[in-house]
């Protein structure tokens, strides 16, 4: 297996403007993470937070930080199919990789956060799936036309007709990201259309159980399982020592007892290394550190510096 890849995930609708964003991905970058990725969400969640200065558009940040960053990947975990029509997206998506000179993947998914679209007059429709079934089929047949011919896709909720499919990205093949722990139909979407599966937020038997299903979507449908990349992202509270593990956990509100008994990388280097070590030796070819704080620089060092080369 190649060796494993790392990649800060962080949430800036909870309060980042898109110069805490920068900071942190360059921080990020120094600190030997191989990717920077960032929810797509407009509303804050949760008591703890008041969510100023207010939410950032994730595909505008992310055009920002491919202009000002040099190695990162960068991308969404994950864009609703509910903010934008797939041709757009498609174009935004090719437009940033461009900037960026082809370190984009976009992460898709159906979107669950009621109260944002609500907040922002986002159409949610109840049944969504369709939705991103249609949309991974557009934006991956756009990108993967040939210059001088023209896409067209008849479905029931999207219509194209003689689409130029420009502008092309830089990357032969953007890669696209479909994630979630449904037992059946989320891991036949990855098999069809995405480069990974990421499964986010789940015991250990759980994530190991849905790449399974996932591997097996592929061979029902004659593909490699091994073309498609297996993912997990854990929320991360780490520290050199117990009290830095106990002021990081204050600094965002966590129940640092019950934190430690649900499903994240929790405590010192040897404790994170060990747990994503488990994930690693049953197949995880990138991990997603989940940090909140977006401003504690200190906690991406640690991580980078103490973590990383010894998973790697």
């Amino acid at each position: 297996m190649a060796t494993p890849e790392f990649c800060v995930f962080t949430e800036p609708q909870q309060g980042a403007s898109y110069a805490t964003q920068l900071v942190m991905a360059r921080q990020a970058e120094a600190s030997g993470f191989d990717g920077f990725f960032r929810s797509d969400h407009y509303l804050a969640m949760g008591d703890f937070v008041d969510g100023l200065p207010g939410p950032t558009d994730a595909w505008t940040a992310l055009a920002g930080l491919a202009r000002e960053t040099t190695t990162l990947r960068l991308g969404t975990l994950v864009s609703s199919v509910t903010y934008r029509v797939p041709g757009i997206l498609a174009i935004q998506v090719a437009q940033v990789d461009e900037m960026s000179g082809g370190r984009v993947e976009l992460g898709l998914g159906t979107g669950w956060f009621g109260d944002e679209h609500a907040a922002y007059g986002i159409p949610f429709p109840a049944k969504r799936f369709d939705l991103l079934e249609e949309q991974l089929a557009i934006v991956n047949g756009l990108w993967q036309t040939p210059a001088g011919a023209t896409f067209s896709f008849d479905g029931d909720h999207y219509q194209l007709t003689d689409s130029p499919a420009l502008p092309k990205p830089v990357q032969s093949r953007i890669p696209v990201i479909v994630g979630g722990a449904g037992l059946k139909r989320t891991p036949r979407i990855a098999a069809e259309h995405a480069t990974e599966f990421n499964v986010a937020f789940q015991p250990e038997e759980v994530v190991v159980d849905r790449w399974g299903r996932a591997r097996e979507a592929c061979e029902r449908i004659d593909r490699d399982p091994a073309s498609l990349k297996l993912t997990v992202a854990l929320t991360t509270l780490g520290g050199a020592t117990t009290q830095d593990v106990e002021r990081r956990a204050a600094a965002t509100g966590v129940d640092l007892a019950q934190f430690r008994q649900d499903h994240t990388f929790a405590g010192s280097a040897d404790d994170i290394v060990e747990r994503a070590g488990r994930l690693i030796e049953q197949g995880a070819e990138r991990i997603y550190f989940q940090l909140i704080d977006m401003t504690d620089l200190d906690h991406i060092a640690f991580i980078g510096e103490e973590v990383l080369p010894q998973l790697r």
